[in-house]
């Protein structure tokens, strides 16, 4: 008999034919050149390349095909799903064992599936995904700021989901890269989230006992600008969605001291909430701020019924929410702007 430890077996990292790039698309034909050419300037080729049209306008998805004759990808068309749905059918339709995404209006740099495979470890049998970091660039690609993961709150990789629920998690698909068994796993993006999809799936694959790795080192150029998805009532009713999911999917370990409602929900969307609310009242949209209004119900409805939460923060919250609604809207509303102004702030503050 042999004295020798039998070698684990070594997960290759991805070469040329190991990784799928999917784009999700919705009228952004303004962009979408910009990021194809990224995807094909790679040092380390994708095997696949393929766009989904998340039913855009019929004269967006004519200049979607006019570039599909230019550059070597396929397109896949579907009625409008969200990015999450997008990305499924896109993953549906490829093979390889790895998975990039890129919103077409980031623009990766010329490493980023080198990098990114580079950092996966040989012998990690449980790779979920790993992410990077990314630099930051106005509507028109114009460098805002390098390196923005490492300014965020919470860790890297990622080890805690106290510190995954607490802070936003900042795993970018666009700046990651994915095991196509994890993704599978878990199913994929959860289709009614247009918004915080990302961090929900990252979260399950986390939860799934797969691993995750961080490279400190910008792979993506991430465009952040108005018209971005992340801002408006999408990405607002969106998270209303994430936080009550999350509330259901983590409730309180008394015994094992773990509050998640307490020390990790509420200090990081109830601030939001009442921000949002205030918001509504200042533009005067009378129909929003009636779903505002629903939404900051439904989540004091959640304080209410758990019992590590101030009953004065609760109390506070009551009375605001009693402003929002009744004829002293305009009083909240002069309180509104005043807490704009320096020195002013002590409004939101009780709402921390």
């Amino acid at each position: 008999m042999s004295d020798e430890t039998p070698a684990l077996p070594v997960r290759p990292g991805p070469s040329t034919g190991d990784v799928a790039v999917v784009i999700p698309f919705f009228n952004g034909s303004d962009t979408l050149e910009r990021a194809l050419r990224s995807v094909f300037a790679q040092t380390v080729p994708a095997a696949e390349v393929l766009v989904v049209d998340d039913g855009s306008r019929p004269e967006e998805n004519q200049a979607l095909n006019a570039l599909a004759e230019l550059y070597p990808f396929r397109v896949l068309s579907q009625a409008n799903g969200g990015q999450g749905s997008a990305r499924n059918l896109g993953v549906a339709n490829t093979v390889s064992p790895y998975i990039c995404f890129l919103d077409q209006d980031d623009f990766y740099l010329p490493r980023h599936i080198e990098a990114l495979g580079a950092a996966i470890p040989a012998d990690d049998l449980r790779f979920g995904f790993v992410y990077a970091d990314l630099d930051e660039a106005d509507a028109a690609g114009r460098m805002v700021q390098h390196g923005l993961i490492a300014r965020e709150p919470g860790r890297h990789p990622k080890r805690s989901v106290m510190d995954m629920l607490r802070h936003d998690m900042f795993v970018v698909p666009s700046a990651a890269l994915i095991s196509r068994e994890a993704f599978e796993a878990v199913q994929g993006f959860d289709t009614q989230f247009r918004g915080y999809e990302d961090d929900d799936l990252f979260l399950r694959i986390f939860r799934a006992g797969y691993s995750n790795h961080f490279l400190a080192q910008s792979v993506t150029v991430w465009c952040i600008h108005g018209a971005s998805t992340s801002y408006g009532m999408t990405m607002i009713r969106s998270r209303d969605r994430f936080f009550h999911k999350m509330v259901r999917d983590f409730p309180d370990e008394p015994l094992r001291v773990r509050f998640y409602l307490r020390d990790c929900l509420v200090p990081r969307f109830g601030k939001l909430f009442v921000e949002q609310c205030m918001m509504q009242v200042i533009r005067g949209d009378e129909a929003v701020r009636i779903e505002m209004s629903g939404m900051l119900a439904r989540y004091i409805d959640v304080l209410v019924a758990n019992p590590y939460i101030s009953r004065m923060y609760i109390a506070r919250l009551r009375v605001f929410h009693w402003l929002m609604r009744s004829s002293m809207r305009d009083v909240l509303k002069l309180a509104s702007r005043l807490v704009r102004m320096p020195g002013l702030r002590f409004l939101l503050r009780l709402y921390r």
